[in-house]
């Protein structure tokens, strides 16, 4: 465990109380201000070393209104789920402060005490490394996490046992470890230096001693939160722009051809969606009028609305722009619809978000990585990600745009932000093409579908699914 552990002296609970208050509400007022942050703490340990009392006295010295506490037992990490899909929508937005009293740690020790093959130290450590990136990412995305073990020696343990009313045994027992069984607490002490060296540990055994340490690190956290920022990258080399973006294709499918074609590959698409164990996500991007939402009701012609969940993603709402830009996101998945498609995506964050400096550019230059973890997780988790961009000449889109601007029931699509936008045409197929180049992976890799025939598009994009659910 980390050598480098602050220590705290005693003080009067009064004083101590004030100052939590007071930084606690500073944290409160920096909501909506430039360098706004949020704190998330984690809090792990061994059963009986006072966790829940040293959250119920933090809780006390607080202001209670503006700390939420998200209370879970431990379960076991599901091989078709991401470690943190059932806790994204507890990310504290800017301003809060969020306790987990069990987290992603609480379930991979779960899962390394329990399953009946225990997991290689290999496989354990790279659950470490994911949940470390997991959270590095959130610091970068202004939410401080803060991590706690709560520690007690075998003897204290055994004592506190033995302490125990007789009508309160479950404690033995308690999330299905016997806490008498010295080696079951040998493992998980061992399983527990692998990931805490960068926690801060206190010993449980004496409570005032305790809850004090918890309340000022907590304190002392808030008092210095630092601003996380990633260096703008000196030199950067911008993609060369896809020669197919330049110059999409005129060529037109004939009719019956694109009915014949539809007809089975809609049947086809179905089915592979349907009866593949895995989760699908179809995340379609491309320039605006290119046929996304056209697309999108030839993929579901064949399916039954029961099966599918469609996400059409504008402008982030003010609560939203309080969290990571992922967050958003990652509480779309969480549904549990087997099939989700995305009508525009996260990748608006290196598109529209950069071309409009919505984003700074350290933010979209960082943006990339984050995605690339963010869509391997899915991967790793049994879920297939395609990704396809709908590409078509800018005449074709003046074309189209004056069509829905002339058709009743189109009008809606089309506003003044979208003939404003086309004049940073060439903005955003530099952004594609950054976006090409360094988010193009072997477990999601992008289809570009560059026509300016709307039938040719569809179907290549019941191909293109197709050919990824094939390669997974």
């Amino acid at each position: 465990m980390s050598t480098q552990q602050p220590t705290f002296e005693l003080r009067s609970e009064e004083e101590l109380s004030l100052d939590l208050i007071e930084a606690q509400y500073a944290l409160k007022d920096s909501q909506d201000k430039k360098n706004a942050k949020s704190v998330l703490i984690l809090v792990s340990g061994i059963e009986l070393a006072g966790k829940g009392e040293a959250v119920k006295q933090l809780r006390e010295w607080l202001d209670p209104r503006y700390l939420k506490v998200k209370a879970d037992a431990p379960k076991l990490l599901s091989a078709d789920e991401t470690f943190w899909q059932s806790y994204t929508r507890f990310i504290p937005a800017e301003g809060q402060i969020v306790v987990m009293f069990g987290n992603w740690y609480s379930d991979l020790l779960s899962t390394a005490m329990h399953v009946a093959k225990p997991l290689d130290e290999t496989l354990f450590d790279a659950y470490v490394e994911q949940m470390r990136s997991f959270e590095h990412d959130l610091q970068n995305n202004n939410v401080h996490v803060i991590k706690v073990w709560f520690d007690l020696s075998w003897k204290s343990l055994q004592k506190r046992l033995d302490q125990i009313d007789a009508s309160e045994q479950h404690w033995h027992k308690l999330h299905g470890l016997d806490w008498r069984n010295k080696k079951q607490y040998d493992t998980l002490q061992s399983l527990s230096q692998r990931f805490t060296d960068d926690w801060y540990v206190i010993d449980g055994e004496d409570a005032e001693r305790r809850d004090q340490c918890f309340a000022q690190y907590i304190l002392q956290t808030l008092q210095e939160l630092p601003v996380h920022q990633t260096k703008v990258t000196e030199k950067w080399q911008q993609a060369k722009v896809p020669n197919e973006l330049l110059e999409p294709s005129k060529q037109v499918l004939d009719k019956d051809q694109y009915k014949d074609e539809l007809s089975k590959l809609t049947k086809k698409v179905a089915d592979a969606l349907r009866y593949d164990d895995r989760k699908v996500i179809v995340a379609l991007e491309g320039m605006d009028a290119a046929g996304k939402g056209g697309a999108i009701k030839r993929i579901v012609k064949k399916l039954d609305p029961r099966e599918y969940e469609i996400h059409t993603i504008g402008a982030p709402e003010r609560y939203e722009l309080r969290r990571p830009y992922l967050w958003r996101f990652w509480n779309k998945l969480n549904d549990g619809e087997k099939i989700t498609i995305f009508d525009r995506t996260w990748y608006g964050r290196v598109l529209v978000e950069r071309i409009e400096e919505y984003a700074t550019t350290v933010e979209w230059q960082r943006a990339y990585d984050e995605i690339n973890r963010f869509e391997q997780s899915l991967v790793d988790s049994q879920t297939i990600v395609v990704k396809i961009w709908l590409a078509i000449s800018k005449d074709e889109q003046a074309v189209r745009f004056k069509e829905r601007e002339e058709t009743p029931h189109k009008r809606f699509k089309i506003t003044p932000e979208d003939w404003r936008n086309r004049e940073k045409w060439d903005d955003y197929l530099d952004a594609a093409a950054d976006m090409f180049e360094r988010t193009n992976t072997d477990y999601a890799p992008w289809y570009v579908i560059a026509t300016d025939d709307k039938n040719t598009a569809r179907v290549e994009v019941l191909k293109a699914i197709l050919k990824q659910l094939k390669a997974d």
